[in-house]
């Protein structure tokens, strides 16, 4: 996919999602259940990556003094968020209504409503 054609990131982020999953697939070096296994554990990668952000952003290891910013957590909270959605598109080809459906369960069960 060209940069030209690529989906711009908007407030619909599905199609971005999609495009992201289909390189992804592309450019796998495993596939069936090995690959699967891998999407999924590459949420764990990412979840470290926020846990050394937030590490950095207060300057707890002391041979790093401060080494990231509250910026670099965002952004590793972002790349959580995709690759969880990327690995949501892998279980299913509507990860938008699963995402929705369940998104709508935990609202109604924390804030009373749907």
């Amino acid at each position: 996919m060209t940069e030209a054609s690529s989906p711009s990131p908007s407030s619909d982020i599905w199609p971005t999602i999609d495009a992201l999953w289909t390189w992804l697939n592309t450019h796998r070096a495993h596939d069936g259940q090995e690959g699967l296994l891998l999407r999924m554990l590459k949420l764990s990668e990412e979840v470290g990556e926020v846990a050394e952000a937030v590490i950095g952003a207060m300057g707890q290891n002391p041979r790093k003094g401060v080494s990231h910013s509250w910026e670099d957590v965002q952004g590793e909270l972002c790349d959580v968020v995709i690759t969880a959605l990327v690995a949501l598109r892998t279980l299913t080809p509507e990860p938008e209504r699963v995402f929705g459906e369940h998104l709508g369960r935990v609202a109604e069960r924390s804030l009373g409503r749907g």
